[in-house]
Parts: structure tokens; sequence; C-alpha cells
């Protein structure tokens, strides 16, 4: 009998699996809200384990390059993440929107949307081609880098800079897809994107070396788009788009513009704390900013899975909110929030064990380890905190409340993290542990701040 009800409960969850990767769009305003959390984290987390490995595997094969290759591809990285923020700012934007119409059961309006969504997009995008090409050499060096590592490097930097379209569209088009509960379509363009990623890489770094790295990430993830937009356009979901519904209209742009700004303005604010954390790195040596580089692309790995959870909860609290039910929107978050806890706790726990073991995946050289197996031992005891934070910030974002995590993050990172890092590495003479010491206490303060303006509960009036 035991048996039975184990086999039954397995074939239960064989079912929930294979409806989770259905690629249809999906209601979640009413039923089970664990089965919702289920139907929505599975190919959300599937989609961030994939981009996960594409992140190692990438500075895998760069760093066999050397440490200059893999201190550009760092420095590169940290300006990227401007790009990131915006291509995320957009997504979020997008997918509360999508995600509220779906929930109010106007599709029609949720198409029109994700329309004007991709203008914003497109335009944002010229704006960036033209700054990265035309300054990829004064931006490395802004970052501090040597002479020596833009002149081997600034090439990549202007090809990443200059094709960033297929990054900021790769965002924006899985959060349509996100707001519309189809969270299976979102996992397999980015599947099909780091795939080919990670079967271009080490052909074209073989044959252009460095710029070869930028080649595979642009080729990949422009196959990518062109996939979740054959999805978009044939129409076969919730979210049917035609042709007329790219003629701007200023309502939407301006609402969309709206979340944009300040969601954006969320993730530069927390990127740029990054930036200047890699900037103090350099003061270090090269050995430093590429040992740093290697544990910031292994801790990437082990959270993005978790974002899979953090996404989630935006879609279901954007949902419920459309259907006028903020309760339901509240005890999912709330569950999400206790899954997400475990997960990266379970993380912290890998990482303390383990850390010279994943780092010597990636290089043999004793000072770059040193620096890479410090950072994750120490970063990763805020890692349980970093878990529940990123939960609370993105119902915030799927709400449309964006202002109210972006005043979280200009306070915690820019007021605290980056005065604090610059105290601990020079006047109290800590060298990069102060870098890990600030990013863990901000990562805690940050959550608690979270919790506690989540709780009020001010986030379910928002409008969007």
């Amino acid at each position: 009998m035991l048996i039975r009800k184990k086999i039954s409960s397995l074939q239960n969850i064989g079912i929930l699996i294979k409806e989770s990767l259905n690629s249809d769009d999906k209601d979640f305003t009413s039923g089970s809200i664990r089965k919702a959390i289920f139907l929505l984290a599975v190919p959300m987390i599937l989609e961030m384990s994939m981009e996960s490995i594409f992140v190692v595997v990438d500075i895998y094969f760069v760093s066999k390059l050397g440490a200059l290759a893999t201190a550009t591809v760092g420095l590169t990285e940290s300006i990227l993440t401007i790009i990131y923020s915006l291509g995320i700012g957009i997504s979020i934007a997008t997918t509360a929107m999508v995600a509220r119409r779906v929930g109010e059961k106007k599709y029609s309006d949720a198409a029109k949307a994700a329309s004007q969504a991709i203008l914003i997009a497109i335009l944002i995008s010229i704006i960036i081609s033209t700054i990265g090409i035309v300054f990829s050499k004064y931006l490395l060096y802004l970052m501090g880098a040597t002479k020596e590592i833009v002149e081997y490097g600034y090439l990549y930097t202007a090809i990443m800079l200059g094709l960033n379209i297929v990054i900021i569209l790769l965002f924006l088009l899985n959060g349509i897809f996100r707001g519309a509960g189809n969270a299976a379509i979102a996992m397999k363009s980015l599947w099909i994107a780091n795939i080919f990623n990670i079967i271009l890489c080490p052909i074209l770094i073989h044959f252009y070396g460095l710029t070869g790295a930028a080649y595979a990430t642009v080729l990949g993830r422009g196959i990518g788009v062109v996939y979740q937009l054959r999805q978009l356009l044939k129409g076969k979901g919730i979210i049917k788009i035609y042709i007329n519904y790219f003629l701007p209209k200023f309502a939407i742009i301006k609402s969309l513009l709206n979340v944009t700004i300040t969601a954006s303005l969320q993730f530069i604010i927390s990127s740029a704390s990054w930036i200047i954390m890699a900037r103090i790195m350099t003061s270090f040596g090269n050995n430093a900013i590429a040992g740093y580089t290697i544990a910031i692309r292994l801790i990437i790995f082990f959270i993005l899975p978790a974002l899979g959870f953090a996404n989630a909860a935006a879609t279901l609290v954007g949902q419920n909110l459309g259907a006028k039910q903020p309760e339901r929107a509240e005890q999912s978050v709330w569950k999400v929030t206790k899954y997400n806890a475990i997960y990266m706790g379970f993380v912290s726990l890998l990482f303390l064990i383990g850390a010279e073991y994943f780092v010597h995946f990636f290089t043999k050289e004793t000072a770059i380890i040193n620096t890479a197996v410090h950072a994750l031992r120490v970063i990763c005891l805020g890692y349980v905190f970093f878990g529940t934070g990123m939960v609370l910030m993105n119902a915030f974002n799927g709400a449309g409340d964006s202002r109210t995590p972006t005043i979280i993050n200009f306070f915690w990172f820019w007021i605290f993290q980056i005065p604090l890092a610059y105290f601990t590495t020079s006047f109290l003479n800590l060298g990069e542990w102060g870098i890990y010491i600030s990013i863990v206490v901000t990562d805690a303060l940050l959550t608690c701040t979270a919790f506690y303006l989540f709780r009020k509960g001010k986030w379910k009036l928002a409008k969007i």
C-alpha cells in the first residue's frame, strides 16, 4: 500500500512537471497556491539554471586565455550590468503590466502593452550601441583597467555593447511570456540561446580568441530572440500581437516608462555598487580582479535558479492583484520566500565546504584561487538574506511598485555599502576582505528593510 502511494505521488509530480513545461499561457488567480508556484517556478528555475551553466562555461573557456582575458571579461561584465539593468527594468514593467491585464482578463490590452515595450527597448538599444562602439576604450579605462587590458580586450567590450539589442530583447520578451503565465516559453528561449552559446564559445574562442567569446554570446542570444519573436508573432497564446499594435500609444508608453525608469534605476543602483566593488578590486592587481570575477561567476551560477523563484513571485503578485485578490498575492509571496530561503541555505553550505573544489575547476594559479575562495566563503554567509530579499523586491516589482525597491537599493547600496567598502578596505586595511564583508552586511540589512515594508502592505494599492 505504501509503495503504491509513493508511485502515485511520483506520477502526480511527473504530471505537474509535464504541465509546467507546456507552452501554454496560464491564469494563476485561482486554485492551489502551491501548485501555482510549482508550475511557474519549475520552468523559471530551469531557465535560470541554463543561464547559470552558460555563465560558468563562458568564464571556463575565457580563463584558459589567461588573467588578462579574465580581467577584461570581469570589467566588461561590470559595464554590461548597466545594460542588464535597463533590460531588467523594462522587463519588470512589462511583466507587471501584462500580468495585471491578464488578471483582469483584458488580453488585447496585454498584447498592446507588450508591443509598446518592444518599441521602447529598440530605442534604448540604439543609444547604448552608439556609446559602446565609440567609447569602449574609455569605458574600460573608467573601470580602472590597465593599458595592457584595454589594448587586449577593447574589441570584446565594443562587440558586447554594440550588439546589446539581443540582451535587452531576450530579457524583455521573456518578461512578456512570464506576465502571461507562460514560463515554459521563457525557459525554452534561454535554453536555445545558451546551448548555442556553449557550442559556439570554444569554437569561436579557438579561432578568434577573446573576441570569439563575444561573437558566441551575441549569436547564441540572437538565435534565442528569433525563437521568442516567432512564438510571440504566431499568436497561439492569449498574447496575440498585430502589426498595428506597434503604432505608438503614448498613454501605454508613459505608464510603462514610469515603472521602467524606477525599475531600471533600481538595478542600476545595485549594478553601480557592484561596478564600484570591481573598481576597488582593481587596486589589488590583475590576479585579484581575475579571482573576484571567477567568484562572482560562481555566485551567479548558484543564485540564478533562486531568481526563478523570485520571478514566479512577480507573476503571481501581478495576476492576483489584477484579479482583485491581494491576500492571495501576499500568501504566494510568503510561500515563495520560504522555498527560496531553504535553497539559498543549501548553497551557503555548499560553498563553505567546497569552495576550493569549484574554483580549481577554472584555474590553477594560487593567487587567483585564494581570492576566489575567500570571496565565496565570506559572501555566502549572506545568501539566505539575499534569497529572501530577492523574492520580496520582485514582489514589489510585480505589483508595479518599483519605487519602493529603488529607494531601498539607493540607501543600502550607495549610502551604506559603498562608503563601508571604502572604509573597510582603506582605513581598516582589511583589503579584499572589506569588500566581502560589506556585501554580506548590506544584504542582511536590505532584506530586513524589504521585509518590514512588505508587511506594511502599501504595495497592494499600486496601479499600473
